[in-house]
């Protein structure tokens, strides 16, 4: 089985095709520092030591995503009956269990396919959003407004993390403590709050909106903040003279 110690940044990559031998791949540097990064690593460490070899990283993406639509779904479905608000929180766990864990099993393995893998994840995680909030916008619990805000401030969060690899090296996976895991976690508690508060502040808002409102806040913030930092050291480090 594999240490969890194993330092995955030395394992060899796939080599490049001969139509590609003039273009220089370049992994870039994984950052996580969310407040679950510790127990998230070795509770996937423990399950990719242990994930089926029929299994492989693509079958886990495949999970991911058809588990995030389906999410969406069920938030659509939850307009006519509330238990749906259940089912979705089963599929966030399982597009938790795809998403997370199809590369952490390609390391493991030491089957990467960095450029494939970054690119097919991203625009997974790109059509998926965007299935989930228009769930979310059909649910009744959330306004349509308020779902279209969330997703125009995760989509462009999300370009601002692929250019900064890009151009940096370094993608970072969390902003501010906070990752994919946590959110998927404060939309399941969410979901159980609705059952008892689907409307807050005397019964004035939808619980939900107020949630929205937030969330496009704070990732708006944080899209100025990383925006502003790395125009900064891009700027400082090809200063022209």
């Amino acid at each position: 089985m594999t240490s969890p110690g194993i330092d995955f940044r030395k394992q060899t990559l796939p080599r490049v095709p001969s139509e590609m031998q003039g273009f220089r791949f370049r992994s870039a540097t994984r950052v996580q520092r969310s407040f679950l990064t510790s127990m998230e690593k070795r509770a996937l460490l423990w399950l990719a030591e242990r994930t089926p070899r029929s299994m492989n990283s693509d079958h886990l993406t495949i999970l991911g995503f058809l588990a995030q639509g389906m999410a969406g779904v069920c938030y659509a479905l939850a307009r006519g009956d509330r238990d749906w608000l259940l089912a979705v929180i089963g599929f966030l766990a399982l597009n938790w269990l795809g998403d997370s864990l199809d590369g952490t099993l390609a390391r493991v393995r030491q089957k990467q396919r960095p450029r494939y893998g970054f690119y097919v994840d991203h625009m997974v995680d790109s059509i998926g959003s965007l299935a989930l909030m228009g769930g979310l916008a059909w649910s009744g619990y959330m306004h349509p407004y308020v779902a279209i805000a969330l997703l125009i401030a995760f989509l462009l969060l999300s370009i601002q993390s692929y250019l900064a690899t890009y151009t940096l090296g370094q993608f970072e996976l969390s902003c501010w403590n906070f990752g994919p895991t946590e959110l998927r976690i404060l939309l399941g508690i969410g979901n159980l709050a609705l059952f008892r508060w689907p409307f807050v502040l005397r019964a004035h808002y939808r619980l939900f909106d107020i949630g929205g409102i937030v969330g496009s806040a704070g990732m708006s913030l944080m899209l100025i903040y990383f925006t502003v930092r790395n125009t900064r050291r891009l700027y400082r480090e090809e200063r022209l003279s």
